[in-house]
């Protein structure tokens, strides 16, 4: 399983966030500007609805912009955790409805943010392969590089819980 760390190979995005469909978005919290400076990536009120999978200070968003976090590891995940991350995505969705622009961040807005919004598009009819391609394509191929991840998508949020929870 490959995943963000020390001496990682994985290169940071070009952009702080992309839209993937229409007001869901997402992202992290830096990104190599061109000439290769890394820059943070810091919310104001872009954003309706700010989803943070992985919190570090001074990234924002401003107050008065709704703000649910949820930490978790970019790697196995328990039951709650997957509970929490199935929460997101149906909050995401909700606020989709409502019209509102989301933003579902972690650290490069790659694999975390990518589950949940893989989860927001899959409840919206979706398959996984799909959902993933489609991410891949506006985000990044390194979207979802996160084997454990995918496998998660492919064998459904609901099902890899009730087995994590199973094996607990």
């Amino acid at each position: 399983m490959r995943t963000r760390g020390k001496g990682s190979d994985v290169p940071a995005p070009a952009r702080p966030w992309d839209e993937i469909v229409p007001g869901l978005w997402m992202g992290g919290h830096e990104f190599r500007r061109q000439g290769g400076l890394l820059e943070s990536a810091v919310v104001r009120d872009e954003f309706d609805l700010v989803q943070t999978l992985l919190r570090l200070p001074g990234h924002g968003p401003d107050p008065g912009v709704e703000h649910q976090v949820w930490p978790i590891p970019d790697g196995p995940l328990d039951g709650t955790q997957l509970a929490g991350v199935i929460r997101l995505a149906q909050a995401a969705g909700e606020a989709l409805d409502e019209g509102r622009r989301v933003l579902v961040r972690c650290y490069h807005g790659y694999n975390r943010s990518g589950l949940v919004v893989a989860q927001v598009l899959m409840h919206r009819g979706r398959g996984a392969e799909d959902a993933m391609r489609l991410i891949r394509t506006r985000r990044s191929p390194w979207a979802l590089h996160n084997e454990l991840f995918a496998e998660y998508l492919r064998a459904g949020l609901v099902t890899a819980r009730l087995l994590e929870e199973l094996a607990e």
